[in-house]
């Protein structure tokens, strides 16, 4: 588990650390030149590819998909100025409560 934290973490940081980079040098800095917007849609266009390859892929298909899913909703937390550490705070906060629970428990909007 440590390990995954750290590859999280490692995720995170080079995804900060392309911010304001050169978008022809860097597909992270083009998809920040682009905008949240444009962020949010590619996370949706991967999150789309997953569930087709969980439906008619190959694991390996599943897998690679996931990451983008993981990627890309790391490039858009940070393009709000977020983190995929901020998710993983929010998911500990929900540990141990039930999911029926925890969704009755939110606010409606």
């Amino acid at each position: 588990m440590a390990d995954d934290l750290n590859t999280l973490a490692r995720l995170a940081a080079t995804i900060e650390s392309r911010k304001g980079g050169n978008p022809n040098e860097s597909y992270v800095a083009k998809l920040f030149d682009r905008g949240p917007d444009y962020a949010a849609r590619k996370l949706g266009e991967e999150a789309v590819e997953t569930v087709v390859a969980a439906l008619a892929g190959s694991d390996e298909e599943l897998v690679g998909e996931a990451a983008d899913v993981i990627f890309h909703l790391a490039v858009l937390l940070s393009a709000r100025d977020l983190s995929i550490h901020d998710v993983l705070a929010e998911l500990d906060r929900r540990d141990g409560v039930s999911g029926i629970a925890e969704k009755a428990s939110r606010k409606p909007e």
